[in-house]
């Protein structure tokens, strides 16, 4: 017993001792967890937005936090944070220290390093953070904010193929509604912009100025400042390099487009022009004659008879050859849809060849609800990018062919008319895959990836529909337009309006060498007396 005795009072001893010899080793038995572990717990929660982990390692519960943290992220942009633990030291019995670099990524600006600390103390046999808002920033008091103050790059160009400046007051009005303009920036247009524009920047309102702003405008020279309560600055705590912006290169010629103007700008009525590159798919040139509406790229017309050029594909694809007889009568009905030739004309026995030159509705509507039906036909005009959204850097329609619900409307589409939708631009495309023999989706800003994929045409059709074309413009519909040699079309009069007070638009599609075109006339009376005769202009005014 008297040894027991003796074990159990040199352990008392033990621990006397050990607590004589300082208060480290105190705390170190009676504190649950260390620094380092709340120091770390508390810049992972940082790091991760997690507000309720950070309030979890508090000394004491403390409302400012959420709020200066959420000003950090809003007034700065903050998309991303980084939070290192560098160290964790003990100042004293009980209390400590834990040093950190943040980096946050500022969106639209870069990124922005620095170093701080967060006080740590003992509280209720616990290592927690006293914090302040110190703790965010060294610098940061209770009564200063976060703020950005930038410098702009002067902006970047927007060009033509060959590199010239086209976003000047000395361009026409048609480029001028390609590239757009600017205006000073709004609270609205910031809001959707964000940090760092300021209200009263300048911002691309339209056109390509507002699709390319971030690449045009560049990234500003930025400071990081604190603020008070006066937005006046407090100190600068950084400072971020920006960057200038980078041209925008489209494929405009401007030699091609003064082509165009002159070839519209006299008109009276309202007429626009597209021309394409058929091997490339590029945009050479846009112009309205009218302000206002950019009809080139987003109106909506039935195509007409320029449609026919697309029937005429899926009937050769169905094993029609050009030289094929067949008839051209003054009036059929299809479905019950009685349908005549412009003017009523009639040609009896022809060529396809000659019925398309002619531009035979009662020719076509037949051929199409024998041979084709309104599946294939839907297929072949999807085939010259029908149905599919162009993204082109500014609004441009989408052609739309809504499949034929009765032999009546498949009639009607046969000829471009019915439901059928398109766009100058549109047509203009239509008429360079028929060039080249691709349809390619039109482009008018090369570095940009097309969503929309190019397209062949079946190849054995090529041959006919290139002696087709060039019958319409030797003897057919396009004759006497004046159009050069080697230049292959075909004509449109489209319909529109209500039935007992029938209007006409007037279409020319057609190529020559390695430029394609779409020309509309607005209330025109035919696609060959007055649609023709402008692209005739169009391209003698090219040599």
């Amino acid at each position: 017993m008297a040894r027991g005795r003796t074990i159990a009072i040199t352990s008392v001893a033990v621990v006397l001792v050990a607590g004589a010899a300082g208060g480290g080793a105190w705390w170190y038995l009676h504190t649950r967890g260390t620094p380092q572990e709340t120091a770390q717990r508390f810049v992972s929660a940082w790091q991760s937005g997690d507000l309720a982990g950070m309030r979890a390692e508090l000394a004491a519960p403390d409302p400012a936090l959420a709020t200066t943290y959420d000003n950090m992220r809003k007034a700065l942009a903050v998309e991303n944070t980084v939070v290192r633990l560098d160290g964790v030291r003990e100042t004293g019995d009980g209390t400590g220290q834990a040093s950190y670099t943040a980096t946050l990524k500022l969106k639209d600006v870069g990124e922005w390093s620095y170093s701080g600390s967060v006080d740590l103390a003992v509280v209720d046999r616990h290592w927690r953070v006293r914090w302040s808002p110190s703790a965010v920033h060294p610098d940061l008091t209770a009564t200063t904010v976060f703020a950005l103050r930038t410098k702009w790059p002067e902006r970047a160009a927007i060009t033509s193929a060959d590199g010239a400046r086209i976003d000047g007051a000395d361009v026409g009005g048609s480029v001028q509604q390609l590239v757009g303009y600017l205006e000073k920036a709004t609270a609205k247009s910031v809001a959707k912009l964000g940090v760092p524009y300021k209200v009263g920047d300048a911002v691309g309102a339209s056109g390509l100025q507002s699709t390319f702003q971030k690449r045009l405008a560049g990234t500003p020279d930025t400071e990081v400042e604190l603020v008070g309560a006066d937005k006046k600055t407090v100190k600068t705590l950084g400072k971020i390099e920006g960057e200038a912006g980078e041209n925008l290169e489209t494929s405009l010629d401007m030699r091609v487009q003064r082509a165009a103007v002159e070839a519209v700008r006299d008109l009276e009525k309202t007429t626009a022009l597209v021309a394409i590159k058929p091997s490339t798919g590029e945009i050479l040139s846009v112009v309205n004659n009218k302000g206002g509406f950019n009809r080139a790229l987003d109106g909506n017309y039935p195509p007409g008879s320029t449609f026919k050029a697309v029937t005429a594909v899926g009937l050769l694809a169905e094993g029609m050859k050009p030289g094929d007889r067949v008839t051209c009568p003054k009036d059929v009905k299809v479905g019950g849809l009685p349908i005549r030739n412009s003017h009523h004309a009639a040609y009896g026995s022809v060529s396809l060849s000659d019925s398309f030159a002619h531009s035979c509705n009662t020719t076509f509507a037949p051929l199409a609800k024998e041979r084709l039906g309104a599946d294939k036909l839907l297929s072949t005009a999807e085939l010259f990018g029908f149905n599919k959204q162009f993204s082109i850097g500014v609004p441009a329609a989408k052609g739309s062919f809504p499949r034929a619900q009765s032999d009546a409307e498949l009639a009607a589409e046969s000829f471009g008319q019915g439901r059928i939708t398109a766009s100058p631009l549109m047509m203009a495309s239509v008429a360079a895959a028929l060039a080249d023999g691709t349809w390619r989706p039109p482009t008018l800003v090369p570095s940009v990836e097309q969503k929309v994929e190019s397209q062949p045409l079946p190849e054995a059709v090529m041959p006919g529909m290139h002696q087709m074309m060039s019958a319409v413009v030797t003897k057919g519909t396009a004759k006497d337009a004046g159009l050069p040699r080697g230049t292959r079309g075909k004509t449109g009069t489209a319909e529109y309006g209500a039935q007992d007070d029938l209007k006409t638009h007037a279409w020319f599609i057609g190529f020559r060498g390695d430029l394609a075109f779409a020309v509309i006339v607005e209330e025109g009376s035919g696609g060959g007396a007055v649609a023709a005769p402008v692209a005739a202009d169009f391209l003698r005014a090219l040599g």
